[in-house]
């Protein structure tokens, strides 16, 4: 029988691509390079796939509050709002399911957006996270196909299970966030009782230069609260709304929700020496390694008047840090740096800085951008538009952004090769974190959503389990009928070898 030949995967304008799993970067592990146009592409066009609904976070509530700064981090950073003990901020936060539409339910399983803007003395700073500490994929190039599975099926239109576990069982790096996902915490009881992650490290850096590599957490203090599967399913019919009203009942009501902030830290020398990639977002730093420090504390007390007007138009991204503040070589950081602000563009205009919620307020903007579609202020007058000039307009800031980082290597797309075990994290959290009473649902939730997948994907998937722990396998292997000797010799199996076996 002559071989079916293969499609070739292409551009949008039939150019080859050569490598769809890992972005072009300067040496290993990065950072990522702007030439890279097959990963501008695919993110410019997945973040035009949606008019005008966010193509992630659709649906989501918000409030305004104050950030306080309670404990001395100057340290780390000479970020002005977190100068002085007792220095308050203007804050806006945004919470959010992240694949349902906005008319879903606030209940469904789903990580949960947690995103905060601090309006600065020097610039609006965004911290945009999740309520889980790490994610599914570790580079940008993967994301629009994973959003792409947990969407709606091209065809029918209808959530597909099928697609969701196909591509989870096909990226093992997802194994850590998929064990979060369908724990309780894959079902929080509101937005009030979470807790929010950078999940990314940043760089942070104090007056003296010095830089620092630092994860963010921000802890509830009104308890971590969740719902079981049959809880949260009851929920979605009785009340799908249940989380935005809840938000802002409480606030109406005086009880103001309120998060401790803390940050991890490690110094340059520590990161290089660490026994994992510092950078990879589907890993935490455990605690012991990089104990919490206190930074401050925000408190919500204040309901939007016009949902549209703040909640709908707020616009956040990771990439708006102010002086003290940095990125770091991660890639998916790399991506999202480009990414949400494009999409903003795309939803809300190129002027929607100028949108009152996104606009900087401790701060005068002033720049040589001007025109563009709802250029709601004066457009400057008749301020030039352009630099250099002689006609009194902005100078560049004379000191440095950050602090410069080496990068060496030669440009190519690098699979990812530091040295790595996906299932050592999950496997930690199910055998050691979780109670047995924790383990027993998250089985039940997973056997739930994976047995209305093919055989074959539960066997995949199943494998993954199986990989992090024997009795995690097992149990699933179990819940869904599988044969186990089947699952443990898919386990023993590459990658490449367990997809051959289990594909059509």
């Amino acid at each position: 029988m002559q071989e079916k030949k293969k499609k070739v995967f292409t551009g949008n304008f039939g150019v080859p691509v050569h490598d769809d799993q890992n972005t072009m970067t300067a040496g290993s592990p990065g950072p990522a390079l702007l030439q890279d146009v097959h990963l501008v592409e695919k993110l410019a066009h997945f973040d035009r796939e949606r008019i005008p609904e966010r193509v992630v976070h659709a649906k989501g509530a918000g409030a305004g509050g104050f950030f306080e700064v309670t404990d001395d981090v100057t340290e780390y950073t000479k970020a002005k709002f977190l100068s002085e003990l007792g220095k308050r901020t203007e804050v806006f936060a945004r919470f959010s399911t992240v694949g349902g539409e906005k008319g879903s339910s606030d209940a469904e399983r789903d990580p949960r957006g947690f995103a905060v803007k601090f309006y600065t003395e020097e610039g609006n700073y965004d911290f945009v996270g999740n309520n889980t500490p790490v994610f599914f994929i570790r580079d940008p190039l993967k994301f629009p196909d994973f959003i792409h599975t947990q969407k709606r099926d091209p065809a029918t239109n209808l959530k597909n299970q099928d697609m969701f576990w196909d591509f989870l069982s096909l990226t093992a790096e997802s194994i850590h966030q998929v064990t979060i996902l369908f724990s309780d915490r894959g079902t929080p009881k509101s937005y009030r009782y979470m807790n929010g992650y950078s999940g990314h490290t940043f760089m942070w850096y104090n007056e003296r230069g010095e830089c620092f590599w630092v994860k963010i957490h921000f802890q509830t203090e009104q308890g971590i609260q969740n719902f079981t599967r049959e809880e949260a399913r009851r929920m979605c019919g009785e009340d799908p709304d249940h989380a935005t009203g809840d938000l802002y009942k409480a606030i109406a009501r005086g009880e103001y929700p309120a998060w401790r902030v803390y940050i991890q830290v490690m110094t340059p020398e520590e990161v290089e020496k660490y026994r994992f990639d510092s950078f990879d977002v589907t890993k935490v730093w455990p605690h012991g390694d990089a104990p919490l420090k206190p930074v401050g504390r925000m408190v919500l007390d204040r309901n939007p008047e016009n949902y549209f007007a703040e909640v709908e138009q707020a616009a956040f991204s990771p990439g708006n840090l102010v002086p003290g503040m940095a990125p770091s070589p991660d890639k998916m950081l790399q991506g999202r740096i480009f990414s949400y602000p494009d999409a903003h563009r795309h939803r809300l205009g190129p002027n929607y800085h100028l949108l009152p919620v996104n606009s900087a307020k401790g701060v005068k903007v002033s720049n040589y951008q001007r025109d563009g579609f709802m250029r709601c202020d004066g457009n400057a007058g008749s301020h030039p538009n352009y630099y250099p000039n002689t006609f009194d307009g902005p100078n560049p800031y004379p000191e440095p952004a950050y602090p410069a980082l080496k990068v060496s290597g030669k440009t190519r797309r690098y699979r990812y090769s530091h040295p790595n075990d996906d299932f050592a994290q999950p496997r930690e959290l199910y055998g050691r974190v979780m109670s047995e009473e924790s383990r027993s649902r998250l089985i039940g939730n997973i056997v739930d959503h994976l047995g209305r997948a093919k055989q074959r994907i539960q066997l995949r998937q199943t494998a993954l389990f199986y990989r992090v722990d024997p009795d995690y396998g097992s149990r699933v292997a179990r819940g869904l009928s599988l044969d186990l000797e089947e699952v443990r010799g898919l386990a023993e199996m590459t990658q490449e070898e367990r997809v051959k076996k289990t594909s059509q």
